[in-house]
């Protein structure tokens, strides 16, 4: 369906008649006219039948100008109104990339990845489907760091997400600082459904702000948090593919503590099918999507149009410039005469 964006460019449309009947010709006023050598000539030019062809050049322009004001006019191609995807919620990721996250004791198809990648692979999955989210990212070891603020490009998040590396925030782990920092981003929105989503290997061994201490202002900031405990059982691979013991060191009291308090859910993964389990009993726990606003796509037109005037203009030249020339060779072939 087609619209007009500004239909009241159309009052410009007798713009150039009204000017020139303003404005008319100097010899209509009167005065002394210009007198030229060889004005005869000139005159006898004039009224030949091929002259008489380039006397229709102001009708191009005419039509120059008529095609330009449909361009300024905005014509607008206008589809079917779609229902846009809304869900109203402000998810943010953290991810733990302290040194523990190393450990070799997840697989990934048979084959032993350590604990990034596979948080890696598996939240890449559950952001594909978080359409109608406001998402963002942190990543936390030694220090908290926002990666990506809350928006809607979940590509980029992803992005963002695949190409952390360990160690890239330090060795330790500010779990507490993570979660401050993750509460004062959503404190900044206006929606009512804030979520945040914590995944660690680890114990708070850093920061200034306790884990403790960090749950409470979200729960001032109504912020619901879930914390997912990354780690398999004790065991990763080592040379040769021989399996060695390692102690687990993941705090599940203070993240089990700091779900409950804000009235979230604490999950623990020992391997990948865990983590996208919890990932989606996470996607159940939250609203589902709903309609949103209703917007019909539109589609500017107005270039076509500009286009046309531009070779019509361009046209015009062309054929005065053609004029002028066939007017002076005619006017120098009278002379020889």
């Amino acid at each position: 369906m087609l619209e007009w964006a500004w239909p009241w460019v159309a009052v410009l449309v007798p713009l150039p008649w009204l000017l020139r009947w303003l404005m008319p010709a100097a010899a209509d006023r009167g005065g002394v006219a210009l007198r030229l050598p060889f004005a005869e000539e000139a005159l006898a030019i004039a009224d030949s039948a091929t002259v008489s062809r380039f006397a229709r050049l102001p009708l191009v322009g005419m039509l120059a100008w008529l095609v330009l004001c449909v361009a300024a006019a905005r014509p607008q191609w206008v589809g079917d109104a779609q229902d846009l995807p809304r869900s109203g919620r402000d998810l943010l990721l953290a991810v733990d990339v302290s040194g523990s996250m190393q450990a070799e004791d997840m697989r990934i198809g048979g084959r032993p990845v350590d604990r990034l990648t596979a948080v890696q692979v598996v939240a890449g999955d559950f952001l594909r489907r978080r359409a109608g989210d406001r998402v963002g990212l942190l990543v936390f070891g030694q220090q908290a760091y926002l990666m990506t603020p809350l928006t809607f490009d979940l590509k980029h998040v992803d992005y963002q997400l695949q190409t952390s590396v360990i160690g890239l925030a330090g060795r330790e782990t500010a779990m507490g600082d993570a979660i401050g920092l993750a509460v004062k981003r959503l404190r900044e929105t206006e929606s009512k459904q804030r979520v945040l989503i914590l995944l660690t290997d680890g114990v708070n061994t850093a920061g200034a702000l306790n884990p403790r201490k960090a749950s409470e202002l979200a729960v001032a900031e109504k912020v619901r948090i879930y914390t997912v405990g990354i780690g398999g059982d004790g065991r990763q691979s080592g040379m040769l593919g021989m399996m060695f013991a390692q102690p687990e060191e993941i705090d599940e009291t203070t993240l089990q503590d700091v779900a409950q308090l804000t009235g979230g859910r604490y999950f623990r993964a020992r391997n990948t099918a865990d983590l996208a389990g919890i990932y989606s009993e996470i996607e159940r726990l939250e609203p589902s999507i709903q309609a949103g606003e209703r917007l019909r796509p539109r589609r500017e037109m107005f270039v076509w149009p500009l286009a046309a005037a531009m070779l019509l203009a361009a046209l015009g030249l062309v054929l005065r410039i053609a004029a002028a020339q066939f007017s002076n060779t005619q006017l120098r072939s009278s002379r020889r005469a």
